[in-house]
């Protein structure tokens, strides 16, 4: 799509003309923007043919289920096509910095995990990043993970050559062994899905929005772990977590790693063999 031709399209969706149209980057083959009007708030569009079929209405579904299901800051959705989206602009300072801004998300996810579901997984897939995530509903959460996440997206990075035969033979070696090391929580949890640091944007010492969910009901503690992974939060976060939804060191030696195999996955399937050393490193521990 080229731009006077979303521009248009914005124009008549807001009915007004657009007014300034900046630019902010591209992402799974969408063009992303900051789009102003004489009245009223600016918005973030999302223009193009994405590179997955259907992306731009998976996102919308997820931030409208986030909105109804939780308190999460979620950017609220404006308008919805194939190849146009435009939502919420959340004014923002960038991504969390700050002990304050690490309390109020422990706060928030500690809400956002109390919402729950009997089964894990989700009614539609989603996707995370640039790939389809599959939400096939299951009774439990080891055989959920073990089929809908980790063997699921090593066979993903396994076909972009990202993951040698021999270490997805590994991988699945350890897909047999995990009812040794995971648990089944109490109940399933609605998941955000996604939490590195660019998707977390704060105001004042407030966060002000939770942006590109992959969301599911799953393990709070996948969600937790990932946020270890790229240095999100640190000490405070989990403090100030810890002391609404305890966790125990378990978490902390060991079940974040496992967990973290997962979002390592999904980065060396979109971006290459440099997220594999990390997954090897678990496997080494285990001695698999």
């Amino acid at each position: 799509m080229d731009e006077p031709s979303h521009i248009a399209r914005l124009e008549a969706v807001f009915e007004q003309p657009v007014s300034g149209c900046q630019t902010l980057g591209r992402t799974w083959g969408l063009q992303v923007l900051k789009v102003e009007f004489p009245e009223g708030p600016p918005v973030l569009a999302k223009a193009g043919v994405p590179d997955l079929p259907g992306h731009l209405e998976i996102e919308a579904f997820m931030l409208r289920e986030l909105m109804v299901q939780s308190d999460l800051p979620v950017p609220g959705v404006l308008h919805c096509e194939a190849d146009l989206l435009a939502i919420e602009w959340i004014d923002n300072d960038g991504p969390p910095k700050s002990r304050a801004h690490e309390h109020h998300a422990a706060e928030l996810l500690a809400e956002l995990h109390s919402h729950s579901s009997p089964i894990f997984g989700y009614g539609r897939n989603t996707v995370i990043g640039g790939l389809f995530q599959p939400n096939g509903e299951s009774e439990s959460w080891v055989e959920f993970f073990t089929h809908k996440r980790l063997l699921y997206m090593a066979r993903i990075a396994l076909g972009e050559g990202a993951l040698a035969a021999g270490e997805f033979s590994r991988l699945e070696t350890l897909a047999g062994r995990l009812e040794r090391y995971l648990e089944e929580p109490d109940k399933p949890s609605l998941l955000h899905g996604d939490l590195w640091q660019g998707n977390i944007l704060v105001k004042g010492e407030q966060i002000a929005g939770m942006i590109d969910p992959a969301v599911y009901f799953g393990h709070r503690e996948i969600e937790l772990a990932f946020t270890t992974l790229f240095g999100t939060f640190g000490d405070a976060f989990f403090d100030a977590y810890g002391a609404l939804c305890p966790l125990d060191q378990e978490f902390f030696t060991l079940r974040k790693d496992l967990y973290n195999l997962y979002p390592n996955l999904v980065h060396a399937a979109l971006f290459g063999r440099s997220y594999v050393p990390p997954i090897l490193r678990v496997l080494d521990r285990l001695g698999i």
